[in-house]
């Protein structure tokens, strides 16, 4: 997986399965939530980063859960604009790759 291209504003596929995890074991009420989120990503990433990540996940949900998500590649429409506050977000690069993974 080393290869895997970073995605969503710098989280590689490892760190994103890490915030994943972190996310099931960690109580939701927990006072330091996202200081523990942030440990067990292994402590790369800022409290406030795993928080603003977790935000992009929500509103990652929400759109898949509202049918308004065309899942039709290779078609402009297909094509969904993420608001990130990192430079480099998702290049055309890291596109090509997406597509050839799931056609893998």
């Amino acid at each position: 997986m080393e290869n895997f291209p970073k995605v969503l504003c710098g989280w590689s596929w490892e760190e994103n399965k890490l915030f994943e995890l972190a996310l099931a074991v960690v109580d939701d009420q927990h006072p330091d939530r996202w200081e523990v989120v942030a440990a067990m990503v292994g402590g790369n990433k800022s409290a406030e980063e795993v928080q603003k990540h977790y935000v992009i996940l929500l509103e990652d949900l929400k759109l898949i859960e509202s049918g308004n998500l065309d899942h039709k590649l290779g078609e402009p429409q297909s094509c969904i604009k993420v608001d990130c506050s990192q430079p480099v977000c998702w290049s055309d690069e890291d596109n090509k790759l997406q597509v050839q993974l799931d056609l893998n």
